[in-house]
């Protein structure tokens, strides 16, 4: 593993490389085997089967590890809702958890699934507002504390900001684990672990693989015990990835900083040309000065990320017609992948009620920004 104290853009190109000896090969060799040579009782790192585990994943692992400043490796899984339901799988049945009301609309229907199965008590929360959440964690009555404490931050689709810190020390003060969605942020932008999270994960299909071409999630835990459970329920639930996916993955990581750097800047700066655009009624961006979570993603985040929330004037058909209008931009979901890409988060029926129906959630890719503005512009122009 590369020494701990470079910074995370060097980590992503050093991290998970093979040892440094005469005649080897660069990059991680491509493990193609579902099973391993196996006699008797195998020990506790010797491979025996792909689904408990595989060398095909150590290389990606280690180098996620490295990055979130984690002591334990991440885990790989075979989908970021697979990762999501690992680190949900750690609130008991009949337990208690806490949940953005505007995270990432699966995950709020993994929940509702979570109540209707196993009596889980799902209280959501707005994750800007420190005080209310905590005290939905302390819980009263007959509510004990809660089991797990859930962050996204930036929220997804809204962006809303949470302090961290506050949440975790408030949180482990009332006895509650916290696990965080860092997807929208990336490594690069916030590390959870530093802050006290004890459970980090990742839509690896998004921002880490970064090219649109895999399906992949990834859990990490701090704590060994914790460890040990997510690596449990992903070899009973099968919910595994497949080799090369996993290789495809690690390629796309080696060029982290770079996307999310150039895709950074460019957001800040078409954001700041949307909230001047005079067919445009509101934009969300933690970089604008204005932005509710701007103090806050400035004093806990090393960046503000690539996403940006337009609403458009003229409603939510305004916005079907701006999605339609573009030419460069993709109509489609997901996000981080170094195309840009827009949708209207309110054509889902299981997003958030509270979403606003016109909001078109921008993910900016690594274009030439003038030609993403140029775009944009003729479109909002064309409404």
């Amino acid at each position: 593993m590369s020494p701990p104290t470079v910074s995370p853009s060097t980590l992503v190109v050093s991290a998970g490389r093979p040892d440094r000896t005469q005649g080897a090969a660069l990059n991680p060799t491509l493990v193609l085997s579902s099973t391993f040579v196996s006699q008797g009782v195998p020990g506790p790192d010797e491979p025996m089967y792909a689904r408990n585990d595989t060398p095909a994943w150590h290389a990606f692992e280690e180098a996620l590890g490295a990055l979130e400043r984690c002591p334990q490796p991440a885990l790989v899984l075979g989908s970021g809702m697979a990762a999501i339901a690992a680190a949900l799988s750690l609130v008991p049945p009949g337990g208690r958890l806490v949940l953005p009301r505007h995270c990432y609309q699966v995950t709020l229907g993994y929940a509702a699934d979570l109540t209707q199965r196993s009596g889980v008590r799902v209280t959501l929360v707005d994750i800007a507002d420190t005080d209310a959440v905590l005290a939905a964690v302390r819980g009263s009555g007959d509510d004990g504390p809660a089991d797990l404490l859930w962050v996204e931050t930036p929220t997804n689709p809204m962006l809303e900001v949470a302090d961290l810190p506050a949440l975790v020390a408030g949180a482990h003060d009332a006895g509650t684990l916290v696990a965080v969605d860092n997807t929208f942020a990336t490594p690069l932008v916030q590390r959870p672990f530093e802050h006290g999270a004890d459970v980090v994960v990742h839509s690896v299909t998004k921002y880490l693989a970064g090219h649109s071409d895999v399906v992949l999630g990834a859990a990490l835990a701090a704590d060994s015990a914790l460890h040990a459970r997510l690596h449990a329920y992903r070899t009973l639930h099968g919910a595994i990835a497949g080799p090369f996916e996993v290789w495809l993955a690690l390629r796309g990581l080696r060029t982290l900083a770079l996307r999310v750097e150039r895709a950074q800047a460019s957001a800040l700066e078409l954001a700041r040309r949307l909230e001047a655009h005079p067919r445009v009624v509101s934009v969300r961006h933690p970089g604008l000065p204005d932005d509710p979570g701007h103090t806050r993603a400035s004093r806990l985040m090393d960046g503000y990320g690539s996403i940006i929330g337009l609403r458009p004037a003229g409603g939510a058909a305004a916005a079907d017609a701006l999605v339609e209008a573009v030419r460069l931009w993709v109509p489609a979901t997901s996000l981080g992948g170094v195309e840009s890409t827009l949708e209207r988060r309110r054509r889902f029926a299981t997003e958030s009620p509270t979403v606003p129906e016109d909001l078109l959630r921008l993910s900016v890719g690594i274009e030439d920004v003038e030609d993403l503005w140029r775009d944009l512009a003729d479109a909002l122009d064309a409404l």
